[in-house]
């Protein structure tokens, strides 16, 4: 443990975790909540697709990940006011960045572990630089609490929000620009295939044994954040890649809250 410890890049790898563990627990609410777990699988593919880009300049890929996923979910959110459905719209932005990405990638002679590291993760990847812009959602987090009731009230009924007064589409592009900005983030140490695990199973473990949409954001953002930290010491001893280990701890804490439902019917 001490020894792990004293690498910085796993000590970076360490605090990038349980940020954006933070971020996937308290956003993936929201898209357990609206159903949109297809849409956080089109934007973490628009990510791919702008690493892609960056590989191909050798350039840093924050750079061109964040205007581009940014643009992406405003892509989205413009089609949906358009009479499209967020399925299509999701479904056409997923196709059109992986082949771009393809097309990207197929342009550089020589890729290989850049590509894959995106694609499945890797926390020798994550930078100095990740954190601060980490610490920077992490303000804009904490300042969004505000909106938290907003998004959920509007996430169960939009059109009575509507009536309410609420700007609901706003809070809406909103809360999807803030998720593209925490997809971003996770891609190094997730990649783009698992992003969409990350999100929904803490708050699909959390559903389980929730009875109000507060307690289920509590228990999501605590069942993502010890997953995580599990999952990335495992992946330290055993010799596995991170992703997949963070993966199947919260896969864990699912089956071990649905064998809680079942056994004591929600009773919490």
């Amino acid at each position: 443990m001490a020894d792990l410890l004293s690498l910085d890049f796993f000590v970076r790898s360490l605090i990038l975790t349980g940020m954006v563990a933070f971020f996937a627990g308290y956003y993936g609410v929201f898209v357990v909540q609206r159903q949109m777990s297809f849409l956080g699988s089109g934007l973490a593919h628009a990510a791919f697709g702008s690493v892609a880009l960056a590989i191909l300049l050798d350039t840093e890929p924050l750079y061109v990940a964040v205007p581009f996923t940014l643009l992406g979910a405003g892509l989205i959110h413009w089609l949906g006011k358009k009479g499209l459905s967020a399925d299509s719209s999701t479904g056409i932005l997923f196709s059109v960045s992986m082949a771009l990405g393809i097309l990207f990638l197929s342009m550089r002679n020589s890729f290989g572990q850049d590509a894959f590291a995106y694609l499945f993760g890797s926390v020798l990847y994550v930078e100095t630089m990740d954190l601060w812009i980490a610490g920077a959602l992490f303000l804009v987090t904490v300042a969004s609490f505000p909106f938290w009731g907003h998004w959920a009230y509007a996430g169960l009924d939009a059109e009575l929000a509507k009536s309410d007064g609420q700007k609901v589409d706003l809070m809406e592009w909103l809360l999807v620009s803030l998720l593209a900005l925490v997809i971003v983030l996770s891609i190094k140490l997730i990649g783009a295939v698992l992003i969409t695990s990350f999100l929904v199973l803490p708050a699909s473990a959390a559903r389980m044994v929730s009875r109000s949409f507060a307690r289920m954001t509590l228990l999501s953002i605590a069942f993502s954040v010890l997953g995580a930290f599990a999952g990335l010491f495992i992946s330290a001893f055993v010799g596995t890649p991170a992703s997949a280990a963070i993966v199947l701890v919260h896969c864990g804490i699912l089956a071990l809250c649905l064998f809680f439902q079942a056994t004591f019917s929600r009773n919490v």
